[in-house]
This record gives structure tokens, sequence and C-alpha cells, in this order.
């Protein structure tokens, strides 16, 4: 693992409530993420982990608390955020893929518009990022001709063209059937190997185990436990982790 200890993200005090307060989704969560770090986040439904998540780039606004990218403070509403956002790639579940766009276009949309990158210099990036998934000859294709296992593949190299410093996977591979599981996390370990900065919540605890920096497990909104995928698996301290652990594997 290519950790530094240069902190990417920091968090501190962060809240996300609805309802007026009611619902604390998150409920006061403070963590540091380290440049070339794979993160792993991991809790019961409803835990708050994919609010986190999205509120690393303000998919989620915050109700309290900061969140700092590379030394700008990206809560502050006078910082741009879609500036900041440049800089880190998302994964969704459920691919978000331009239907009416071919793959390539897909992938060659926001480096052009975004970072006014020539369309020969932007699709012969993709073709690169292309060939390194196995899916060269899908360029042309239509998101509708591939299988959930391609089109998370597509999404992946999508958010690899912006060239980003972190990339935020929300459950990655559970819209997926079993069997193409395996081919989207076989390209997040291979961008883990090459040092690439990754926050993921994921259910895959196999996928936490090998490729994991650091688990980190919430419940009720809050960090309840974190530590290294060893120590997370062999010695489990919080009792709500050790419930946890018993219900899944």
């Amino acid at each position: 693992m290519n950790v530094n200890n240069d902190v990417l993200i920091s968090v501190r005090d962060l809240k996300k409530h609805y309802r007026g307060h009611k619902i604390k989704a998150l409920d006061g969560v403070s963590n540091d993420i380290k440049r070339g770090e794979v993160v792993v986040l991991i809790g019961p439904s409803g835990s708050g982990k994919s609010t986190f998540l999205r509120s690393l780039n303000l998919l989620e606004i915050p109700t309290e608390g900061s969140i700092t990218f590379e030394g700008k403070v990206i809560t502050d509403k006078k910082v741009d955020i879609n500036l900041c956002r440049q800089k880190m790639g998302m994964v969704f579940q459920h691919f978000n893929l331009f239907p009416h766009m071919t793959v390539m276009k897909n992938i060659t949309l926001a480096p052009m518009k975004v970072l006014k990158k020539s369309q020969e210099e932007a699709e012969a990036r993709a073709m690169e990022l292309l060939s390194r998934v196995g899916l060269a000859d899908r360029a042309e294709s239509y998101p509708s001709q591939l299988s959930g296992g391609q089109k998370q593949r597509i999404a992946i190299v999508r958010a690899m063209a912006m060239d980003p410093d972190v990339i935020l996977f929300d459950e990655p591979t559970s819209a997926l059937d079993p069997e193409m599981v395996g081919e989207v996390l076989d390209l997040m370990k291979s961008l883990a190997d090459d040092g690439m900065t990754m926050v993921i919540v994921t259910h895959e605890m196999n996928f936490a185990r090998k490729v994991a920096d650091r688990i980190i497990f919430m419940s009720d909104g809050l960090i309840c436990e974190e530590g290294t995928p060893e120590q997370f698996f062999t010695n489990p301290n919080h009792p709500k982790l050790k419930q946890f652990l018993q219900s899944i594997l």
C-alpha cells in the first residue's frame, strides 16, 4: 500500500440531521483520509456510511461540521465545490451512465468540457483506460448493450479519465449479479495497487480484508471502531461490530 502521511481529506465533527434534528444520519464524525490510503466503510443499513461518503464531495450538504480537501475547507460557502469535485471521482451503485451516449462519449464528455482537453487527447486517454479494463472493443457501444459488470467498469473508467486525486465508491457492486462482482473488485484492487486514494462503502468483506489499509465501522451515525483489516476481523472490540460481523460472516 502506498500510504503517505499527507492528509488529503479531513473531516471534523460532521453532522447531518433530518426532520428538525429528529433523524441523525451523522452525529459528529471526525476522520482523516491520507493520500494513497484505501479506506473501507462498513456497517448495517442506515448506519450513516453512504451519507458520510456522499458528504465528502457535498452531494449531501452537512448540517454542521467541516470538510477540508487538499487544504481547502470545502464546506465554506465561498469555495467553488465544482472545482474541487474535478479532483474527486465518484462511482455510484447504479452506474449513472448517459444511456443516449456511446461508451466513448460517456468517458470523454467531462475531460473535454471541464478539463478543456481536445477530443483527440480525451479519446486517446479513454482508449488507454478502456484497454486497461479489457473493454477497448466496446468504445462505440451504448450502455444498454453492456452487462452490469461492464457498465460499472466503464463508470470507474469515466471517473479515472478526470485524473482524480481520490475516488469515492458508493456500494459499487451491490446492483450487480454475483458473477460480475469479481471483475469490478479486481479493477478496484488494481487501482489500489497503483496508489489511488479510495473511500469505499461496501458489503464485500473479503475485498475489504484484502485491499483496505483501514476499515471504519459505523452505526447510528457514528464511527464505532476503526483499524487495520487484521485487527478488525481477528480482534473486534465494539459489541455492535462483533454483532455485525457475526451476522454477515
